[in-house]
């Protein structure tokens, strides 16, 4: 595995990952870990997206409906 420092980590940011990471009972060393995979990480859809910008443990649920496949649109002249 790779290793990462990161410097000059102003003392608000520094504090609110702390607190982030107390509140998920993890070491801020892993909930950076966490961050950083879920930030370069795309999703496979994008309701998958929604999920991970409100989704619960972000304190939302949600439930996507089930889509069925369209028929494309005609584009005639």
């Amino acid at each position: 595995m790779a290793n990462l420092s990161v410097r000059r980590i102003d003392k608000e940011t520094y504090e609110q990952l702390r607190v982030r990471a107390a509140k998920h009972g993890i070491s801020m060393e892993e909930e950076v870990r966490q961050i950083l995979r879920r930030a370069v990480s795309a999703p496979e859809r994008l309701g998958d997206l929604a999920l991970r910008q409100f989704g619960p443990d972000r304190g939302v649920e949600l439930s996507l409906p089930p889509r069925r496949p369209h028929d494309p649109l005609a584009m005639d002249p």
